[in-house]
């Protein structure tokens, strides 16, 4: 009976010890979010903070002009007194614009807003911010890391001139491009080695058959132009029957006008435009400001024009592209882009 009671006083002791650590961690936890919400700076305060930086943002990001244009007064009505600087150029140049810089010794840009992979070629140079802000909670885990956060999604499709394509000739997936009659015909940008990624991790999983088609429609004499925009000015005017990596964010607006094109809604790319802020950002706080709204709702209603898709999936976007199936590629294909750049250079014979 001894033993009895010895063994229950010691369960009971266990339980108590138990219970004391429980109570201690909860109130440990209750604790630090109280404190973390009093330590929260609201949209508003850190808008205050960069009013005294000077009211400049210098955005190093590949938003179009017309994009800029109907993107960026929202953010500057918002936040009266701050002005956005967008450089507007391909991703390629800022990334090496901003390398420069800062071997030079300097930090000119405060944000970056870029396809992720180019977000992770300066960040391997050491130029980037650790940290998301608060509204990164919102975000997926495939659209976020430690440093950036999808703004939005946009997506590469093939797309024709229907004035020289007949109805019955329209392309149904991209394998049909391997086929001889479109010898001549093609039109493509030769930087999207993303068409490579995506049909060798997403559609496929096999590296061997991506490249088998590859080298198929590459057979077919593609004709390369750098520059998206530029790449649908020719195909509208019909230098080339079909556009093999269009975007849809500049066709959409061209089809609204009455431009005689179409694109393929059965399978598209989707590349992931990312924010991120410069470690030595001359701004800071601005930059930080601009950040954080991109992420708000507003911001993402904003980004999400001309076919583009927000990032934040409750945010429907203000054109939908039809798209049937979205092959979006994330922070593995983009860190071992560079890989799959070289071999699409190498198969398409590109510098």
């Amino acid at each position: 009976m001894t033993v009895l009671k010895a063994e229950v006083y010691k369960m009971l002791r266990t339980l108590r010890q138990s219970f004391y650590c429980l109570l201690c961690g909860s109130l440990a936890a209750t604790l630090l979010f109280c404190i973390s919400q009093v330590n929260a700076e609201t949209l508003d305060e850190t808008y205050q903070k960069a009013l005294k930086e000077g009211g400049t943002v210098n955005l190093y990001g590949t938003l179009t002009p017309t994009t800029a244009d109907a993107v960026l007064p929202i953010f500057q009505k918002r936040f009266p007194g701050i002005r956005v600087q967008n450089t507007g150029a391909s991703a390629d140049k800022i990334v090496a614009r901003a390398i420069s810089e800062a071997r030079g010794g300097r930090t000119i840009g405060d944000a970056f807003h870029m396809n992720l992979e180019n977000v992770m070629q300066v960040r391997e140079q050491g130029m980037v911010l650790e940290k998301v802000p608060p509204e990164a909670d919102l975000y997926s885990n495939n659209l976020k890391g430690s440093y950036w956060v999808g703004t939005r999604i946009n997506t590469i499709v093939a797309a024709w001139n229907t004035n020289l394509l007949k109805k019955q000739d329209e392309p149904k997936q991209f394998e049909d491009f391997a086929e001889p009659k479109w010898k001549g015909k093609l039109l493509a940008e030769p930087r999207d080695a993303e068409l490579l990624v995506a049909f060798a991790n997403h559609k496929y999983n096999n590296l061997d058959k991506a490249v088998a088609l590859l080298k198929k429609i590459a057979g077919n004499d593609v004709e390369f132009h750098a520059g998206h925009p530029e790449l649908v000015e020719l195909l509208v005017a019909g230098q080339g029957s079909v556009c093999i990596t269009c975007y849809t964010h500049h066709l959409l607006p061209r089809m609204k006008k009455g431009a005689p094109i179409a694109y393929m809604v059965s399978e598209g790319i989707g590349t992931v435009s990312a924010t991120a802020v410069f470690k030595n950002a001359p701004h800071p706080n601005s930059a930080w400001l601009f950040y954080r709204w991109a992420l708000t709702d507003e911001g993402q209603k904003a980004f999400g024009i001309e076919g583009r898709m927000p990032a934040n999936p409750k945010i429907e976007p203000v054109e939908k592209t039809g798209l049937e199936k979205v092959y979006t590629l994330g922070e593995k294909d983009s860190r071992d882009f560079s890989k799959y750049e070289k071999i699409w250079k190498g198969i398409f014979k590109l510098r």
